[in-house]
């Protein structure tokens, strides 16, 4: 069932879901406060964007044109419309293509930044696969992985660009690895705790292509408090 709800945190801001799809979770939110953003950046582009979360919260922190590619068509109508009820359809263009053709169909050099909140499992004999394939794509690296995103960033970046990623604790040094393989150097992570006491579930890593040496590690986030309600750091995305 389609449904339009409040994006959380930002009153004016509306999303479109359909509950028998992958929904946007926490993650879409992080990122955007994640990635690092500055007045040279002239062209951003969110990769795997389901129902454009992540360039419609771009677009509240910073004033250019926004692009974003997502693969399956009953996704990508979503994000269109989460785009149109917020009229930055002059901020936002939304593709419905496969980003391995949309890469090879641009000049390299292109974007200042990328964002992706890609599929986080490794895909295998042994995987536990959803029948449902919106779910299967989004969960699952079956239409792209880790070191195909990282040769796709390699090659459309502008030099020195940025690429901001969320995804599993346990894929790091798969993720460090695509990164050095395609000359784009890590230089800053942040981990994400379920809350205290607990192991982090998901990391905030950003690259930059032929970036000089050096990361810094940032202080982590705790998701929730003691009670299982949102944490101080989390509210503060939301206010």
């Amino acid at each position: 069932m389609e449904v339009i709800n409040y994006l959380l945190g930002y009153k004016d801001l509306k999303i479109c879901q359909n509950t028998e799809m992958f929904n946007f979770s926490l993650d879409s939110v992080l990122l955007p406060n994640f990635v690092t953003l500055n007045k040279k950046i002239t062209k951003i582009l969110d990769i795997g964007t389901g129902n454009s979360v992540i360039p419609i919260i771009l677009s509240t922190k910073i004033d250019i044109n926004i692009d974003a590619v997502e693969i399956q068509k009953e996704v990508f109508e979503l994000g269109k419309k989460s785009i149109e009820i917020n009229n930055l359809q002059d901020r936002i263009k939304i593709l419905n293509l496969d980003i391995k053709e949309y890469a090879s169909s641009i000049e390299t050099d292109t974007y200042d930044t990328i964002t992706c909140n890609p599929p986080f499992f490794k895909v295998s004999s042994n995987s536990n696969l959803n029948d449902n394939d919106y779910k299967t794509i989004a969960r699952h690296e079956v239409k792209l992985n880790i070191y195909e995103l990282m040769s796709i960033a390699k090659k459309i970046l502008k030099n020195n660009g940025n690429i901001a990623v969320v995804h599993r604790s346990d894929r790091l040094i798969d993720i460090i690895e695509a990164m050095k393989n395609n000359n784009i150097e890590p230089k800053k992570i942040q981990f994400v705790y379920p809350k205290k006491g607990l192991d982090s579930n998901i990391l905030l890593i950003e690259g930059r292509k032929n970036g000089n040496p050096g990361i810094k590690i940032l202080d982590p986030i705790y998701a929730h408090d003691d009670k299982g309600e949102y944490s101080e750091q989390i509210e503060k995305y939301f206010s």
